[in-house]
């Protein structure tokens, strides 16, 4: 099947983002085989929420046969997961979430993005205003107001659902053992916002593994947003001016890897060299810091890991979106999973497929968000895990909303959480045969 023949039809957007993603475009062969990998179509059943059916709106806007004014396409555009695992099963390589980001920033120059989206993507761009926000959760989550208001309805009592859910119940860094030599090489966190604010013992967690597996770990900069929310909203503005900020920090340090434990972050900052592509200014910066940029299981992998446990637990893995299709990071996680002994790893059907999380997509979309977590929740109840392990914060609270609110005793735990957790009990002498060094970008 050939490629759309109306690649030479002119451009009806001219300077905006869009514009600029013709490529991106016309490399679509609408074939199919992205129809089965796309939450949203298998939900809702509609060609146009499908990814074939979203580029031929992009198509339209482009050839302007359909206006930016059309309420359908932002219907349909804004339904989008922007999960991404439409370009794993893609044969021709079309950037999807390329054209995506593209497409909502050309959409949001005409028309104001809803009022919840603006205040969280506000917040997020402030820093001392996301600390206090943070701050202010960990304060509901501590005295159990989170708990109580869980049982609101609608997308008020799913949010204090997920803030519950995101109390630490491993205990690990109790382990006395000495670390390996540092011969890895040397590491720096990405701190984060979600990570620093509601996961802060993950990020702990993730230097004591890292160390017991042979890296050094520098002191990281300050918690800041790496804009991934920005960029997959439509506000590429947003998205740059904080990438600017994290380069500049990161530039500042020496560490031969940065590493992350949030796959959407960890995606944002391996595609900074697209997002300042056109920047004659950051590009090369851009470039040299997504080079260094490694999710902390890919480096826990390459290191082995060391054995631990053991943990006599039944678990689950659900691959983060982000982490899979755009990072394209699949076996690592699970490498780590079998370094434990004592755990019983049971698939789900569906492990690849989006939870619904998405980013701000649960707050603006909660009842599209709840249809698509609804199966990951039968699939995880009939697998009798007792932990869910997935390595992103949306994922963990999304999933852990869902878990707590249908009052299951499964828990939804960073991997490096459990790993950590099994150091506590009892460390192994050896490394796995695969050890090797981390991969090369």
């Amino acid at each position: 099947m050939s490629a759309n023949p109306s690649t030479t039809a002119l451009c009806a957007i001219p300077g905006t983002p869009l514009s600029e993603m013709r490529a991106g475009i016309d490399a679509c062969v609408h074939c199919g085989f992205c129809l089965q990998a796309c939450p949203t179509y298998l939900t809702l059943d509609d060609e146009n929420d499908s990814p074939r059916g979203r580029i031929v709106l992009m198509r339209s806007a482009y050839e302007g046969t359909l206006s930016l004014d059309d309420p359908s396409l932002r219907t349909h555009i804004d339904r989008c997961l922007g999960c991404r695992a439409c370009e794993t099963a893609c044969p021709s390589g079309v950037p999807y979430g390329h054209l995506l980001e593209a497409t909502r920033a050309t959409v949001a120059e005409r028309h104001q993005q809803p009022f919840v989206a603006r205040l969280v993507l506000a917040v997020f761009r402030n820093p001392r205003l996301l600390a206090l926000t943070l701050w202010m959760a960990r304060v509901i989550r501590q005295l159990g107001i989170a708990d109580m208001l869980a049982i609101l309805p609608g997308r008020a009592g799913f949010a204090m659902a997920m803030l519950a859910s995101t109390n630490r119940k491993f205990r690990g860094g109790r382990y006395g053992a000495s670390a390996r030599a540092a011969d890895r090489g040397s590491t720096v966190l990405l701190r984060g916002c979600v990570m620093d604010g509601l996961f802060r013992e993950t990020n702990l967690a993730t230097d004591r593994t890292l160390r017991m597996n042979g890296y050094a770990v520098h002191e990281p900069p300050p918690a800041r947003c790496c804009g991934a929310l920005h960029a997959h909203a439509g506000d590429l503005g947003g998205a740059r001016d904080l990438a600017k900020k994290i380069i500049i920090e990161f530039e500042g340090t020496t560490a031969d890897y940065i590493v992350t434990n949030a796959a959407g972050c960890g995606a944002m900052m391996k595609e900074y060299g697209d997002l300042l592509a056109k920047d004659p200014a950051w590009s090369e910066r851009a470039e040299r810091i997504a080079s260094r940029v490694r999710d902390v299981t890919e480096l826990l992998a390459a290191a082995g890991p060391r054995r631990a446990g053991p943990l006599h637990l039944r678990v689950t893995y659900d691959a983060p979106c982000h982490l899979l299709h755009a990072q394209r990071v699949a076996a690592p996680p699970l490498q780590v999973l079998a370094a434990i002994e004592g755990v019983e790893l049971v698939p789900i059907a569906g492990a690849e497929q989006c939870c619904g999380s998405a980013g701000i997509y649960n707050l603006l979309e909660p009842e599209v968000s709840a249809q698509v977590l609804a199966p990951k929740l039968n699939e995880i109840r009939l697998s009798m895990a007792d932990v869910v392990v997935t390595g992103n914060p949306g994922c963990l609270m999304q999933i852990g909303a869902g878990l707590y609110m249908a009052g299951t005793g499964t828990r939804a735990v960073h991997p490096v959480d459990l790993l950590d957790e099994a150091y506590a009990t009892g460390i192994g002498p050896t490394y796995v045969a695969t050890a090797s060094r981390p991969p090369s970008r």
